[in-house]
């Protein structure tokens, strides 16, 4: 699988879901929390800063090293997997953002 540039992806996904749901500045007060989901896993991951503390928007900093495919000399992530993807949980379940906006 091809490598993601991880900082541009989310700047990309903030532009195109901007006003909208999709996006943590619009979506915490109903409660979505920003995570990762790993499409070939399913496996979620809440957003964390690299120390560990949860994150109100998406930080890839804080992904496992199994998702990352390269960090910079201070250890911040700027590729990830193909497979993961960005969105919420509530309620213990996965929104993409799409689906985030259809919650709301």
């Amino acid at each position: 699988m091809n490598p993601i540039d991880a900082v541009a992806l989310l700047a990309y996904e903030n532009a195109c879901y901007a006003g909208t749901a999709g996006v943590s500045a619009n979506n915490g007060c109903l409660g979505f929390r920003p995570a990762f989901r790993d499409r070939i896993t399913a496996r979620i991951y809440p957003s964390c800063y690299a120390d560990g503390r949860a994150a109100p928007v998406h930080v890839v900093d804080g992904l496992p090293p199994e998702v990352v495919e390269r960090r910079d000399a201070k250890g911040h992530v700027l590729r990830i997997k193909e497979s993961i993807e960005s969105g919420f949980i509530r309620d213990g379940r996965f929104f993409t953002r799409a689906e985030a906006i259809e919650a709301a």
